[in-house]
């Protein structure tokens, strides 16, 4: 059975959390990936054809070649779009997936060529017979090219910017009250701090009420310590409090 939390604890001691990506949504991005890797595979031998029509070549001297670029199309596709596009390969980025390493990290480049290279024991005996099956016993969704590198599947969220954080998130906190001689002083917050609070208000209705409760505690306790702010009963309240606080004096600076 799937798992559709996975959780990080960061250095500042806050969990965040990836939606796992399921065994259906990874199945439409590799629709997606051997379409394309098929049309490109299509092409190289409707050119070698092309070629061996023009010029003398032994046809041993062509299978050769052809298995060679085929090999280097077939796996040599995913490895570079995974390091290019930061874990996500044309399919993967349709279907809005990633590939990262385990504690969240981005994927190396010995992980996408350890994943990729056992691609072919996880596509046996066709359609990922074997990597389907390691996906269903695997609490983490994870196939054995997975397994073997440290990686895992995510779904993708949506880029984050400070600006677009301070549009987004202002709706989804109740007005200031006009009266600024409370504000909080946030001085100690850096820019990626305000960050993940905005992103936690933003993104917060739409968490599970276990994952919503822990993380706002997480953060809660986060701020009080790096603040040294009273607690409050409902640490979301704190929360919005503290990013108010940091858009308004950063706005007054400006």
């Amino acid at each position: 059975m799937v798992s559709g939390d996975y959780i990080v604890e960061t250095p500042e001691q806050i969990e965040l959390a990836y939606d796992l990506a399921g065994i259906g949504s990874r199945f439409l991005a590799a629709i997606v990936d051997s379409a394309l890797i098929a049309l490109a595979e299509s092409a190289l031998f409707f050119a070698l054809a092309q070629i061996a029509g023009a010029m003398e070549f032994a046809e041993s001297v062509l299978i050769a070649i052809g298995a060679a670029l085929g090999f280097a199309i077939l796996w040599g596709y995913y490895i570079a779009f995974e390091l290019t596009w930061n874990g996500q390969s044309p399919g993967k980025r349709l279907i809005g997936l990633r590939v990262v390493s385990e504690g969240g990290r981005p994927i190396t480049v010995t992980g996408s060529i350890i994943r990729n290279l056992i691609r072919i024991v996880d596509f046996l005996p066709f359609l990922y017979g074997i990597g389907v099956i390691a996906m269903f016993i695997d609490g983490q969704a994870r196939r054995l090219g997975d397994l073997a590198a440290g990686t895992l599947v995510v779904r993708e969220r949506a880029d984050v910017t400070l600006e677009g954080l301070v549009t987004r998130a202002a709706p989804d906190m109740p007005p200031p009250s006009g009266d600024t001689t409370d504000l909080i002083d946030v001085s100690l917050l850096t820019p990626n701090d305000y960050a993940l609070l905005c992103d936690f208000l933003d993104q917060r209705r739409d968490l599970a009420q276990p994952v919503r409760r822990r993380l706002a505690a997480q953060l809660g306790e986060g701020l009080q310590a790096r603040l040294g702010v009273l607690p409050e009963s409902d640490p979301e309240r704190l929360i919005e409090r503290v990013a108010r606080a940091y858009q308004y004096q950063r706005r007054r600076g400006s």
